[in-house]
Parts: structure tokens; sequence; C-alpha cells
């Protein structure tokens, strides 16, 4: 699934390709996603130019002259722009048509994906007004999270991953912080200190600033592409390995379920 790091790689390979072009006709193959397309983005987008493409947690923002096209990738959905004449693959469900003749596809094969449209403050969508700090915001700071978990009992693992507490920390991306941070994934988030808190915040941002890296250098060229940044996996330290020995001390990383997710983690490391 995209997270973060993948859907501001997007972002940043999409944009260009797409500013300041003007729409001039959409397709909509399949309103059949997580939930049905606007049925009448067909007749509101035309004559309408580009302005920007933002994100905001998992989602990106695509502003208009009059609105904003939110966009959810889901599972499995990827963007591609497309020169003139080219085919359609299979599970293009959406097609915009731009003055210059080329074609921004939303693909998605499992259809989890989701497009909204809005005319006003898109922060204020109900998909993404209770959204958290983005991670590299002030507001996502060793306070914030410190006074916001005094006497929960829930892992901090999964505190980390709730998008109330703070968007884009996946399941993938939280596993790799906390190793780098000494954390155990299974310790109450209302029993860590206020240093501890010092150090994960640290090492959510290293992580996702690494990540948006790697896949910053997979973008080459979002036309005519299957439109997929790279992942992570390259450095991956604990996620996927168990049963491998730990970079750090040797011993064996671990694999547990926490929130029916699959977590890894080094129990010496770890504490």
């Amino acid at each position: 699934m995209p997270e973060l790091p993948e859907v501001e790689t997007t972002r940043r390979g999409i944009e260009p390709l797409v500013l300041g072009k003007q729409v001039v006709q959409v397709l909509i193959h399949n309103a059949a996603l997580r939930w049905p397309i606007p049925s009448d983005l067909d007749a509101i987008l035309p004559a309408q130019k580009v302005c920007s493409v933002e994100r905001r947690s998992k989602y990106l923002l695509m502003n208009f002259e009059r609105g904003t096209l939110v966009i959810h990738l889901g599972m499995t959905g990827h963007l591609r722009v497309c020169r003139p004449g080219e085919k359609r693959r299979k599970h293009d469900h959406v097609e915009m048509l731009f003055s210059d003749h080329t074609v921004l596809r939303f693909n998605d094969s499992r259809r989890f994906g989701a497009i909204f449209w809005t005319e006003t403050n898109p922060l204020l969508h109900e998909r993404l007004v209770n959204l958290g700090p983005e991670p590299f915001e002030e507001g996502f700071n060793p306070t914030y999270l410190f006074q916001l978990s005094r006497k929960r009992k829930v892992a901090v693992k999964p505190f980390i991953m709730d998008a109330r507490v703070v968007v884009g920390v996946g399941n993938i991306y939280a596993s790799e912080a906390l190793f780098r941070a000494g954390i155990s994934p299974v310790k109450p988030a209302g029993r860590l200190s206020r240093k501890a808190f010092a150090m994960l915040v640290q090492s959510v941002q290293e992580v996702l600033s690494e990540a948006i890296a790697a896949g910053g250098t997979t973008i080459r060229d979002f036309m005519d592409t299957e439109g997929r940044p790279g992942y992570f996996s390259q450095e991956l330290r604990v996620y996927g390995r168990a049963g491998e020995p730990c970079m750090v001390c040797g011993d064996v990383i671990s694999q547990t379920r926490l929130g029916q997710r699959s977590t890894f983690h080094c129990r010496k490391c770890q504490k």
C-alpha cells in the first residue's frame, strides 16, 4: 500500500507534468471505487486549469481554479501522464485530457482508491478534518506526544500509527522508527518519557525523509510509465527481516502481531 513517502513521491512526479494545464475532457470508465466517483466531474473540470498539486497525509490534493480534486490511491492505485494516442490499460478507471493532448490516468486494480471533489477548503473535508499533524510540522513534537499519551495503555506502535495522532507513519515506517529510537513496539505509550518521545520524533522524521529521498531517485518520468514510485525496501533494518541478525547487535529479529499488523523488532536493542 502506498504510504506517505510514496504519495509524496507521486505528488512530486505528477505536479510538473500537469501544472498550469487546462482540462478539456474527463472520462470515467468505472466509477465504482471505494466510494463512487462524482458523476458530474465531466461537467465540472473542463475549462479549469491545474493550479497546484499538494498532499495531506496520504491524500493528493489537485487544486483547480474553482475547487479541489481529493485523490486517495488506496492499496493499488497510481497515476501516470500519457502521451496522445497511448492505449488505455486495464484498470484505467479515470482519464483527464488536457489541452496539450496529454492525459492523466488513474489506475487501480483493486479499486480501494477514492476520488472526491470539493469547492470548499479541502482540509475541512470529512476525510481530512480529523487528521493529526504532519510528521514534519512543528506541531509534531515530543511535548505533543508526551501529553497526548498520558494514561494511555495502547502500545506505542499503534499509537504512532493512529492518523489522529500523526499522519503518514505506516506499518513499515513505524517499525523502522521505533528500532532507530531503541523503543520496543509493545511498550505502552503512556510509559514513555519525554526524552523517549524526542528520540522517536527524530527517528520518524529521519526514516520518512530518507524514504522520500529514495522514492525521489526513482521518479525519473511519470509519463508513459507505471507511475509507481520506488519503495524504501533496500534501507529496511528490521521490517521483513524476521529470523535474520540485527544489523546493530547481531541478535535475531523477532516478528509478532500487534494491532493486527506484523511487527518486527530487536528484543535486545529495543527496550
